[in-house]
């Protein structure tokens, strides 16, 4: 039986990654990885100018303002 190449360490802590959570070793770094996704760590590059309709939805809203 043929031996399967080693995965690559895993992108958030370095150790070696496992099979079930590739390319991460655990759910801890898959959750980490996530959650940087979600608060705006990791940014895909883009040259496209965003419209005024984009920006209404990005625009980051004081909980203290009132909405009307």
């Amino acid at each position: 039986m043929a031996k399967q190449p080693a995965l690559p360490p895993c992108p958030i802590c370095g150790q070696p990654a496992r099979e079930q959570y590739r390319p991460f070793c655990s759910r801890r770094c898959a959750d980490v990885d996530l959650g940087r996704w979600f608060s705006g760590q990791y940014r895909v590059p883009s040259t496209e100018i965003p419209s005024e309709e984009d920006e209404k939805y990005t625009r980051r809203v004081d909980p203290d303002d009132e909405v009307g």
